[in-house]
């Protein structure tokens, strides 16, 4: 068939017999091209003589290239895709085959330039092939050396004819390699999955880049993909950075890393030879895969705050880590070496089994999520579903369920979609929970800045002037608002009364039980009573069912002017007089026991001498190797005024509020 110079593409298939060897196919070309559907010979194995233009194929079988009727690419989304030969009588084929054909060119050209003929592969093939034409290699995709063939992610490629071949009678040989672990992909592997393509070359070149825009129509979507997959990743690092309590953030940027990395390395390999498919497959199916279950089923569990959390790593590494050996073995170069084909019937059974655990592991986080979060559970649900839906792409295309579809001319797979989609709605709910927690924080910070307001109006900045004794004192809380608290009471024959107390817990709480035990002894000595031991008692009576738990340690003493102390304990740490423990009787904390009595105890402060009381954040201070600062070392410092000691105690290690207040008798 000939055609004029406006016409794009020609296609002409003459039958004629021709003894010894298969009859070649027969085109015209002008500015057309020559589709070369064949049908091929074809024939497994591999032998360099069956590139000879004058081999005899006669007894090869064939194969038709021609795409079956509405067929196109499963991953590219392209029409015209072509069962390869373990479809077309060879389910066990592996490495090497060849094809071969014959075509008798009538060259329209004019000019030498015009008759330069080039030839263009399909974008779709499995694994390696080298091109020749009448026993000349033009061209190969992927690297064949002595005994090996190091392969490559497909791309699209055309070679030139050499210079002198431009018309009458061509043979073109394809020598194929396929790797053994291909065919587990999908039931329609091996060889050529379109025709090749002869013609001009300025046709050809003009057919390739048409070939490389229909890839990139294919990854549109996976570089928006990739964008918003670091964007999400970033996103879960830095909440995680902002607020290291919530591991969900952790897990949902290694979630998104994961995902990343495998978009990357993808489309890394579309574009460049650098990267060889066994080392792809080994860090995408092997590794990258199977750890996006682990970090899926981690994440979600974290999400809802379920408990067993350590269970759950157990179970999800542990069914990752069999997967990730499990699939090693299907992958080169362990399969069809180290492990024999055979070995298929059962390992690719417990990967899909191992897969599918891993889903159902996924599925019962969410469920266990569902019954503590109620609605925010049924809300999760439809997002793993999408998530499990990108998971298994790879089953699905292998059953030949379309994942593919168009969205304004660009090829967009459910997986990326469904991916794209899971992220953003996750994306929003993350944000959602970190701005509650932003709030939930900024109430806490109001209710530790008005603890803190409370604080200070309850123990003095400054303390009373009395005639006969010298008050010093020193707090130091450990964090913004501490349990700690003290009183210096003046009395009207001159003495003092001094309280000491420290309150478990922190923040609001610690600061209205101290509010409740500050009042209730201001008021008790003005109105009632000024003895330690009663005062206790009324304390502790207030205390009861208010503790929520916990408890208050208190020490209240009264000291006269002759020097005579009378002290009453409920828990706390004794006094201490010239570098000496006191024995005062310690009766129980507040809050605990209603019936609970005070005893108290009568001391003698000599003029000169200090008395020295503190809380058990002096005591418990702790260096950095663990050593506790201990009683002896409070005693020995005990004389010392009451910054000196607040200092050293801090120094040495502060693990709790520290509170000292000394009382020195002055000389007559």
């Amino acid at each position: 068939m000939r055609l004029g110079s406006a016409a794009l593409l020609s296609l002409l298939l003459v039958s004629a017999l021709v003894s010894a060897q298969r009859p070649p196919m027969h085109g015209v070309i002008g500015n057309s091209v020559v589709a070369l559907n064949g049908p091929w010979a074809f024939h497994p194995g591999d032998d360099m003589a069956w590139a000879r233009p004058d081999f005899d194929d006669s007894a090869w079988d064939t194969m038709d290239l021609t795409p079956p009727p509405g067929s196109y690419d499963f991953i590219l989304g392209s029409s015209g895709f072509v069962p390869g030969w373990t479809a077309k009588g060879y389910p066990n084929l592996s490495r090497y085959a060849w094809y071969r054909i014959r075509i008798d060119i009538e060259n329209a050209a004019t000019s030498v330039e015009q008759a330069r003929l080039a030839i263009k592969m399909p974008e779709s093939f499995d694994d390696a092939y080298q091109v020749y034409v009448n026993g000349q290699l033009i061209g190969e995709f992927g690297h064949f050396a002595s005994g090996s063939v190091t392969v490559y992610n497909s791309q699209p490629r055309a070679f030139l004819l050499p210079a002198d071949v431009h018309d009458g009678t061509i043979t073109i040989a394809i020598r194929m390699w396929m790797s053994p672990d291909t065919p587990l992909s999908g039931q329609d592997a091996g060889g050529l999955h379109g025709s090749p393509v002869l013609g001009r070359a300025a046709s050809i070149e003009a057919m390739l880049e048409l070939g490389w825009l229909t890839v990139g129509r294919a990854e549109t979507a996976n570089f928006i993909l990739v964008g918003v997959l670091f964007l999400a990743a970033l996103l879960g690092f830095t909440l995680f950075w902002l607020d290291r309590t919530e591991k969900a953030y952790l897990w949902l940027g290694f979630a998104s890393l994961t995902h990343l990395l495998n978009s990357a390395i993808n489309l890394f390999c579309w574009y460049t030879t650098v990267i060889p498919i066994v080392i792809q497959f080994m860090l995408v199916d092997v590794i990258i895969a199977p750890l996006t279950f682990g970090m899926w089923v981690v994440f979600w569990g974290y999400w809802f705050g379920l408990d067993g959390m350590a269970r759950i790593h157990r179970v999800a590494w542990t069914l990752v880590s069999l997967m990730v050996v499990c699939v090693a073995m299907l992958r080169a170069p362990l399969y069809g070496n180290v492990i024999p084909i055979s070995a298929a019937a059962w390992l690719l059974p417990v990967s899909i089994a191992l897969k599918l655990m891993l889903g159902v592991l996924i599925l019962w986080v969410v469920y266990r999520g569902i019954r503590t979060r109620g609605t925010e559970g049924w809300l999760v649900l439809p997002v793993a579903l999408l998530m499990l839906l990108r998971l298994y792409a790879d089953e699905l295309l292998t059953i030949h369920v379309p994942t593919t579809f168009h969205i304004f001319g660009m090829v967009v797979s459910v997986g990326v979609l469904a991916l794209l989609l899971t992220f953003a709605v996750i994306s929003l709910f993350m944000m959602r929970r970190f701005i509650g927690d932003l709030r939930e924080r900024e109430q806490m910070k109001l209710e530790m800045e008005q603890a803190r307001q409370v604080q200070q109006v309850l123990i003095p900045e400054a303390l009373p002037a009395m005639p006969g004794f010298t008050i010093g004192n020193d707090y130091r809380p450990a964090q913004q608002v501490g349990g700690d608290f003290f009183q210096i009471l003046p009395l009207e024959n001159g003495g003092l009364l001094a309280v000491v107390g420290d309150v478990s817990g922190k923040g609001m709480p610690a600061a209205m039980t101290v509010s409740l035990l500050v009042g209730t002894v201001r008021a008790l000595v003005n109105y009632t009573t000024q003895s330690p031991g009663q005062l206790l008692a009324a304390m502790n009576l207030r205390m009861i069912g208010r503790s929520q738990g916990g408890f208050t340690t208190c020490l209240i003493l009264r000291a006269d002017p002759d020097g005579r102390v009378t002290a009453a304990n409920a828990g706390h740490l004794s006094p201490y007089i010239q570098g000496k423990e006191s024995q005062v009787a310690a009766g129980v904390p507040l809050g605990i026991d209603a019936n609970a009595s005070y005893p108290e105890t009568t001391l003698h402060l000599a003029p000169g001498e200090q008395i020295t009381l503190l809380t058990d954040g002096v005591v418990e201070a702790r260096s950095r190797t663990g050593e506790l600062f201990g009683f002896e070392r409070t005693a020995v410092i005990s004389t010392q005024p009451a910054e000196t000691i607040a200092e050293m105690a801090q120094k040495f290690g502060q693990e709790d509020d520290i509170t000292v207040l000394t009382l020195a008798r002055r000389a007559a």
